[in-house]
């Protein structure tokens, strides 16, 4: 036995003594690190050992996790963990000792306490010229820590600097766009007298010294977050320790807490227990920014928006106070098992200073604005022959992992049922910005669009390949169809893409490519693995990866993601952004493919519609624009730096915002010209709800509210209100966005072309 190990052994019995006092007394985190350990060496898809490498990989990750931007740690504090910790941390795991993970936390607590009383010091008295040839980088994450305190002191001084110089722009650009605003309105009325002009500037110039100072606001950020972290229990901590476990493995392995495990369901199902509404924090108190409609809050019809929830209660338990509290806490004690009654004591909007208790008792609460939807659009005969496209979004794949009452193919297959009746002639699927979700729900929606056959093949740690696939006789649509996809677009989005792409049933359009996650993950509760005897009330669960997938032709979609088949600019493709810009991700490979019956005979043709969209892309001012952003973009993140001086950021600011006017500008003369030209022949949208779908009527764009798009009633602010709110889409010629309106115009010459039927070969299988 080394004398390394012995220190390690006394060391444990040391901190699991100490730990026994401050952490939770139901749960032995040390004993749930262990375990979470050893299923991450049995079941994680590398079968990787948690060995010195692995140690040093959980070093790394909750260092930056603690400290991802790099400045409050010192290069001193890193050095010293890693002398301690590098290759020890999986000896104490396994000693079921985490007093390296409270360490660390603490000297982090100590840094953020130190940089808060170094900003509060130095703004007490600010004294920025804003004049120098200063620079402060603007993404740190790559960089190194500051070697010691004196270049830590240096380095805040400048990001407060920096800061500092941000809010009072901020403040300069408000006060020019309410003289703007102003001097607009005073044209459309014909008043431009000097004595109105002057009254403004003088309620102006009030209300900005009313306002707080900059460097007040700043201090009290910096101080909500000493708050915030100072407030974080073992629990917490251990959580952030054992997350950062998970992710050294790969960045989809996922350790998670109850609460985060909840969150978890929530998000696959879009349906929580809880009283129904949407919360926020403001004044360090926690505000009623949203009802959700036919939710308890709702039909107890007491809670009000913009009411403040200044404690909670359970039952007969005393009030908990919510000041200064975090919003996660908050959120928790307010949700609960269906049935159970809350007690909120709110002081309401109307009535700032008096107090009422409302008791509500909790019920199952659907969360319809992430539910699918749909949309049908009617063109103007203007453009050509008028057509009918079905427009499906969808912004994750849902499903009820326990009893199967919530389905996106079931959502979905009702939407595009209503489209087949209104007699569409063209289907787009938009997956921007989905993120993925179920897999057996990506399969079985695939099924709606192609005849039974493999969708994806999946590969275990035993180099063991399986497929799935969808069992119908027939596709419920086989018409013209296009999935739009993003960036953003990952995981199951991608099987769905891909299959849909390798079977020539649909023309994929989108960014470069989509994110690149080509993995598949399964939940394990901790406490199936735990000792019989042991407390496991707060163990937790394992989100791990256990499977990679692949394209019935054999690629991955891990780290290359799926290619379209059309790409349109993107600012997107200009960031570092997607699953090879994550630390510690699987490697892409190929498979055998997988022989299958093609929907066409013919492949698309392609060439075909890249010129003809080209042609269109090249024309339009809104795709100009987004190029010509996403290189501006480009060249600022190469240069990674910022200007401490105010005139060349003044500079900087006014050329952006005369380019985005100037765009804005001639973006609305084209608009009016176009609904000019068309007159009453416009576009017609119908907004298809899974509330509305079965109704005798479509419910039109103009008569669809925000509230019946989200099923949220949300507060409004001073401003809310300003003749410049409304969909953004309707401020584009023919009230299209550029994307949607180039997706619309592909299902036309998919149309023009010859969109094809259905096949019969089946593909060769290649050897």
């Amino acid at each position: 036995m080394t004398s390394r190990f012995l220190h390690l052994i006394v060391a444990a019995l040391v901190s699991l003594t100490t730990l026994a006092s401050t952490a939770r007394a139901d749960t032995d985190f040390g004993q749930v690190a262990i375990y979470v350990a050893r299923m991450l060496e049995n079941t994680h898809y590398s079968k990787r050992e948690f060995d010195n490498e692995m140690s040093a990989k959980l070093l790394e990750n909750y260092l930056d996790y603690l400290d991802p931007r790099h400045n409050f740690f010192t290069q001193e504090d890193v050095d010293l963990f890693r002398k301690d910790y590098k290759e020890t941390l999986d000896d104490y795991v396994m000693l079921r000792d985490i007093s390296p993970a409270i360490k660390i936390y603490d000297t982090y607590k100590q840094r953020v306490k130190e940089r808060v009383d170094f900003a509060r010091k130095l703004l007490e008295k600010p004294a920025f010229t804003f004049d120098s040839d200063r620079t402060v980088d603007l993404k740190r994450e790559k960089l190194p820590w500051p070697k010691d305190k004196a270049a830590s002191d240096e380095l805040w001084s400048k990001l407060i600097e920096s800061e500092m110089l941000q809010e009072h722009m901020i403040e300069q650009a408000k006060v020019e766009k309410e003289a703007k605003k102003a001097k607009k309105k005073d044209e459309a009325k014909g008043d431009s007298s000097a004595a109105t002009n002057e009254k403004k500037d003088e309620t102006a110039k009030k209300d900005k010294e009313e306002e707080e100072k900059p460097e007040v606001r700043l201090v009290k950020d910096y101080e909500r977050l000493q708050e915030t972290i100072d407030k974080n229990t073992n629990e917490d901590i251990v959580n952030y320790f054992l997350s950062c476990l998970a992710t050294a493995y790969d960045p989809h392995t996922e350790y998670m807490s109850p609460t985060e495990m909840e969150n978890f369901n929530i998000q696959m199902k879009h349906q929580l227990f809880g009283i129904g509404a949407l919360l926020g924090i403001k004044d360090d108190v926690a505000e009623i920014q949203g009802i959700i409609m036919g939710g308890p809050a709702d039909k107890q019809g007491e809670l009000k928006l913009n009411d403040q929830v200044i404690a909670v209660a359970q039952g007969d338990y005393e009030w908990v106070s919510t000041k200064k509290m975090p919003l996660n806490k908050i959120v928790e004690m307010i949700r609960g098992k269906q049935g159970t009654t809350v007690n909120l004591k709110v002081r309401p909007a109307d009535d700032p200073t008096g107090t009422k208790e409302i008791n509500i008792v909790r019920g199952e609460v659907a969360l319809k604005d992430k539910l699918a939807n749909a949309e049908l659009l009617q063109t103007p005969a203007a453009q050509g022959k008028a057509l009918k496209v079905g427009w499906i979004n969808l912004s994750s794949f849902y499903a009820d992992m326990q009893d199967g009452k919530v389905s996106t193919t079931a959502d979905v297959e009702r939407l595009l049922r209503r489209l087949m009746k209104e007699g569409i002639e063209g289907l787009v699927f938009d997956l921007r910005g989905n993120g993925g979700g179920s897999l057996e729900e990506a399969i079985r929606l695939t099924g709606l669009f192609i005849p039974s056959g493999p969708v994806v093949q999946v590969k275990d740690w035993k180099d063991e390949v399986s497929f799935r696939e969808c069992s119908n006789a027939r596709p419920l649509y086989d018409g013209p169809l296009i999935v739009l996809t993003d960036k953003a677009s990952a995981s199951a989005s991608e099987i769905f893409a891909a299959a849909l792409q390798d079977y020539r049933r649909a023309v994929i359009i989108g960014d470069k490519s989509t994110y690149g996650k080509g993995t598949v993950q399964t939940i394990q509760e901790v406490e199936r693995f735990m000792p019989f005897f042991a407390d496991k009330s707060r163990a937790g669960n394992l989100k791990v990866t256990i499977q990679k997938f692949y394209r019935i032709a054999g690629g991955s979609t891990q780290l290359k993601g799926v290619e379209p088949d059309l790409q349109l600019p993107s600012l997107r493709d200009a960031m570092d952004f997607g699953e090879a810009s994550q630390k510690n991700a699987l490697p892409y490979d190929e498979i055998q493919p997988l022989p299958y019956t093609m929907f066409r005979k013919d492949p698309f043709p392609v060439e075909e519609l890249r010129a003809r969209m080209g042609s269109r892309v090249k024309g339009n001012p809104d795709f100009a624009y987004i190029q010509d952003e996403a290189q501006r973009l480009k060249k600022r993140l190469e240069r990674d730096t910022v200007s401490l001086n105010q005139k060349t950021r003044e500079k900087e600011r006014k050329e952006n915002e005369a380019r985005r006017d100037k765009y804005e500008e001639d973006r609305e003369a084209r608009a009016k010209a176009v609904a000019e030209k068309l007159k009453t022949d416009t576009f017609k949208i119908y907004h298809l709800t899974l509330d509305n779908v079965d109704q005798a009527e479509l419910v039109p764009e103009s008569a669809f509210t925000l509230e019946q798009s989200t099923g949220i009633r949300s507060s409004k602010r001073k401003g809310d209100d300003d003749e410049d709110a409304g969909p953004e889409s309707t401020k584009f010629p023919y009230g299209i966005e550029p994307t949607k309106l180039e997706a619309i115009n592909v299902i036309r010459d998919m149309i023009d072309l010859g969109n094809g039927a259905p096949a019969t070969a089946k593909t060769e299988e290649k050897k």
